[in-house]
């Protein structure tokens, strides 16, 4: 079964697979790893770092002869940093969280396609007048940031789909096997962004503990909070929270974000806590599909896992039809 749609045709992929630019997560390796499988890898620059990029780029460009990409936080970054990715030809350039006008000239000047991720129907909208190519709709099942008011994956993408018509949505948030995909596909998207499934991968840049966590941990240990953000003084815009596996500093400031906010000492303790070795170093961001991540595969092979998944699934539904 061919799994050919405007996604793969518009980027030149084989499959309808996205990596998530998870920030710092998703390296060169990763990202060229997913790329050579016949995905698009996205490297996840996150802020822009310029010394992340400097290491990062040549290692996907110089790992794979086959379309690849990068992601950024819109709100944390500056030109320079789109500026800098654009240097090494990226088939695609992904903006999540924040105004994306200010780069879509110079990526359009580049060639590069144009991805926005969006998280309620206002972000599409702009997403559109801005002429993305690809739009990603987030679902709030998403491991990591996304909206503190948004809609879950299933109801929310074929509202974006119909909105968007004919520029092809990829779906996201709560995808971690084929099954996902599959469902994706149904909801008329034209493939699915994936993030904490290939966050347990061999090429990942990601801590053992972490790994491990997201291996023995269940989606009803994850909630999606401002907290951590809060005590760990990162600047993320209140519109974002994030979805983590449970965390001590959660329990403790659970529905009290204005009153952590306020207190002078908290950040303090938090890094002390940190230092000491009390709690982890890093929150461990996870999707509320993590149940289905039970192993940790190269990214191939996950990604002809993904593929070999979603063709079965497709063929029960059409069975079943």
């Amino acid at each position: 079964m061919a799994l050919s749609t405007e996604f793969t045709e518009l980027v030149g992929v084989r499959h309808p697979i996205a990596l998530a630019p998870m920030g710092g997560s998703a390296g060169g390796a990763l990202a060229a790893a997913v790329s050579r499988a016949g995905g698009l890898g996205m490297l996840g620059a996150g802020n822009g770092d310029q010394a992340w990029l400097d290491r990062e780029l040549p290692i996907v460009a110089s790992r794979t002869d086959k379309p690849w990409g990068v992601g950024f936080l819109t709100w944390a970054i500056d030109a320079s940093a789109v500026a800098r990715a654009l240097e090494y030809a990226p088939r695609a350039i992904m903006l999540s969280f924040g105004d994306p006008s200010p780069y879509v000239e110079p990526i359009r000047q580049a060639g590069a396609v144009l991805i926005i991720q969006v998280t309620d129907i206002e972000e599409a909208r702009q997403a559109l007048d801005l002429g993305a190519d690809v739009i990603v709709a987030q679902g709030t099942e998403a491991g990591g940031h996304g909206a503190r008011h948004g809609r879950s994956t299933l109801p929310f993408v074929p509202v974006v789909v119909d909105l968007a018509a004919p520029v092809p949505v990829l779906a996201a948030g709560g995808i971690a096997d084929g099954r996902g995909v599959a469902a994706a596909l149904a909801l008329g998207a034209a493939g699915a962004l994936i993030g904490t499934r290939f966050q347990v991968t061999a090429e990942a840049l990601v801590d053992a503990a972490i790994t491990k966590a997201i291996i023995e941990g269940h989606g009803q240990d994850t909630e999606r909070s401002r907290v951590l953000d809060i005590v760990r003084g990162s600047a993320w815009p209140s519109k974002y929270t994030a979805r983590a596996l449970g965390h001590p500093y959660l329990n403790r400031w659970r529905g009290r974000e204005a009153e952590l906010a306020a207190d002078s000492q908290a950040g303090q303790q938090y890094h002390d806590d940190v230092a000491r070795g009390a709690i982890p170093p890093l929150p461990v961001w996870a999707s509320e599909a993590i149940d289905l991540i039970t192993d940790l595969p190269s990214a191939a092979d996950l990604v002809a896992t993904l593929v070999a998944q979603t063709e079965s699934a497709l063929a029960r539904a059409g069975k079943r039809g």
